[in-house]
């Protein structure tokens, strides 16, 4: 077989919300046939540049002889979609879900010390917080949730000690936050980004929440149909008149995309006709471009994680392009790039003082307790914020002897969630 080609209600009374949380549930009275994985090992291999074909067709052929073995599905699942084939790796994790939604990925020290329940929904590996990334050789066991839409909380809830909700602002996700938001106002455990907040990290609902935030630049983010870009690459009206406060050059990019995934810097109409003739999604974001080269013309993203309000470093990148991804920034070709983003988190303490007000003003307007943020510095030392994200990667997974100092920085992340488990459990 050749992987290719392979095609009841919320409880709103406290003590009934209690009693939801059981020891038994369906998904768990029988130990798994094959250990759920999660992300973090498939990632780090890829990271690594090994191939995941021949480990996908194997669990693939194992699979084909067991086909209600669901962990082995997820897993497989998980694999495909690393090395890029997302439809695919969709429709065997629909396969998965349809025999259970409840998996448990088990702490690297046992006994664990914390059981973590991460609320998420079906989807690519982009939405849901990887948690398991950032939770890599901890004492937390995961218990993964996978929620229904319309009645999300409808299998019994596995025992735990404090819930995650993982679920990554979408339109086709706001139904079902909007359901969790009742369901969890009096939840009997810590509950962890709580999920009336998470559509404040929306594209537009961020620009428009932090537009006036100390320090702090991001240009707004306006939502457009294909009609209306298509209005104004045909030059019957210009962009100003059709968007204000918007004018050429722009970023444009179809909404629910992610990972730069069709985003492209315009010029003029006639390059956003070319856009539009290549591109046949119904309904886009864009916004000014700006630009944040430095003196040297080289552009610098940054990752910043916030846990609890006090920020850390997770990576930055460096590239001669204004789209920056970690992955084709160069670099791991670059030893001048990765001194630079060593020297970025020897001394990110000075980066926090220096932006202080503006992390602060996006802890407190988001109030998210754990969060990321992409962003770079302008030439006027403000901070320009691309994206507010819970959901984005955050690991330690580089290879050592080409980032020797990202493992002492990246612990101080993971020490810092660790931490707030702690203070909210006790445990």
């Amino acid at each position: 077989m050749d992987i290719l080609g392979m095609p009841q209600g919320i409880a709103t009374n406290p003590q009934d919300r209690q009693k939801l949380i059981s020891p038994a549930a369906p998904d768990d009275q029988v130990a798994p046939k094959t250990p759920f994985m999660g992300l973090a090992p498939f990632l780090r291999a890829s990271i690594a540049g090994t191939d995941l074909r021949p480990l996908g067709q194997q669990i693939l052929e194992q699979a084909g002889r067991d086909a209600t073995d669901a962990e082995l599905w997820l897993n497989l699942s998980t694999v495909v979609q690393c090395f890029g084939q997302r439809e695919l790796g969709l429709s065997i994790q629909a396969l998965a879900l349809q025999q259970k939604r409840i998996y448990r990925l088990a702490a690297a020290e046992q006994p664990a010390r914390l059981r973590l329940l991460m609320l998420s929904v079906p989807g690519d590996i982009s939405a849901n917080t990887p948690l398991d990334c950032l939770l890599e050789n901890s004492d937390v066991d995961l218990i993964y949730y996978y929620v229904s839409a319309g009645d999300p909380l409808a299998l019994p809830i596995p025992e735990h000690d404090a819930l995650f909700v993982a679920i990554c602002e979408a339109e086709e996700n706001r139904s079902v936050l909007a359901a969790l938001e009742q369901a969890l106002a009096h939840w009997p455990k810590p509950v962890i980004n709580k999920p009336q907040y998470i559509p404040l990290t929306g594209r537009t609902a961020a620009s428009s929440l932090l537009q006036d935030a100390p320090g702090v630049l991001i240009p707004p983010t306006l939502q457009a149909p294909r009609s209306a870009l298509a209005e104004v690459a045909a030059g019957t009206v210009t962009l100003a008149a059709r968007f204000a406060g918007c004018d050429f050059p722009i970023i444009v990019r179809p909404v629910g995309s992610h990972a730069g995934k069709n985003l492209d810097r315009i010029g003029h109409p006639g390059e956003l006709a070319a856009y539009l003739a290549k591109v046949t999604d119904a309904e886009f974001f864009l916004s000014r471009f700006i630009d944040y080269s430095g003196k040297d013309g080289l552009f610098r993203k940054f990752r910043v994680v916030l846990i609890n309000g006090i920020p850390y470093a997770s990576h930055m990148g460096v590239s001669s392009h204004w789209m920056i991804h970690y992955v084709n920034a160069g670099m791991y070709e670059d030893a001048g790039k990765r001194a630079e983003e060593a020297a970025f988190m020897q001394h990110f303490d000075d980066f926090a003082r220096w932006h202080k007000a503006a992390l602060d003003a996006i802890w407190q307007r988001t109030q998210l307790d754990y969060l990321c943020i992409d962003c770079a510095e302008t030439q006027d030392g403000r901070l320009f914020v691309f994206e507010i994200d819970h959901t984005m990667v955050v690991h330690a997974m580089d290879p050592e002897h080409l980032f020797p100092y990202k493992q002492a920085h990246m612990q101080k992340v993971k020490t810092a969630f660790r931490d707030l488990l702690r203070r909210l459990t006790d445990k």
